[in-house]
């Protein structure tokens, strides 16, 4: 089975920028994630995440996170055989 690695900047608002969004992520689905930058303030937060797991399950990931109110941008994707 392939894993899937994807690097996504996620752009959070004031209010969904007050919630454990990332740590609720993690425990809803099963896959890593590894934070590679952020800037965060009282008004906004721009957040580089990789994801790492089963493609579906990233991508339904991704799909709770904007339906959370966060804008998820693609940086860099890859699969990895194995």
């Amino acid at each position: 089975m392939a894993e899937f690695t994807g690097r996504y900047w996620l752009t959070f608002d004031k209010e969904s920028g007050k919630r454990p969004i990332i740590c609720e992520m993690s425990r809803k689905f099963d896959i890593v994630f590894n934070i590679r930058q952020s800037s965060v303030s009282e008004e906004t937060g721009v957040i580089a995440l990789q994801l790492e797991g089963a493609r579906k399950t990233v991508d339904d990931a991704i799909v709770w996170l904007e339906s959370e109110g966060v804008q998820v941008k693609p940086v860099e994707i890859q699969t990895i055989e194995g």
